[in-house]
């Protein structure tokens, strides 16, 4: 199927298809004139790299977990479970990391409240 066709059926956009094929995630083959095919297993595979993009993963991060779901095997099996767990552990921190920005500005904000209440009694 060409790549408009592969991108209707797995609501991707075709430059995220093109993406995805310049970072190793998805391969084509290429007609004379040099349009891109793929094959109808490729639907799946669009789906499992959305599905993933939409986990919050890089596409480095998703082409490292790909030998999991290309060739299963418990050596592969259990380096993608360590990867993800590195990312679930990068994430983890960067929610605290939010959760610190977030209470620093509520700080702020009473500050500033208190602040201007100051002000309109003081008035």
């Amino acid at each position: 199927m060409r790549i408009g066709d592969l991108a209707a059926r797995t609501g991707a956009s075709v430059r995220s298809l093109r993406y995805y094929e310049e970072q190793g995630l998805l391969t084509s083959t290429r007609s004379g004139g040099g349009q891109r095919h793929y094959a109808e297993e490729d639907i799946d595979r669009v789906d499992f790299i959305q599905r993933l993009y939409a986990a919050g993963l890089s596409s480095r991060t998703i082409l490292a977990l790909m030998p999991c779901r290309d060739a299963p095997s418990d050596e592969n099996s259990d380096a993608a479970l360590e990867r993800m767990a590195e990312e679930r552990d990068r994430l983890s921190a960067h929610v605290e990391d939010l959760l610190n920005t977030r209470d620093a500005l509520d700080g702020l904000m009473a500050a500033a409240r208190a602040h201007r209440d100051a002000r309109r009694t003081a008035a």
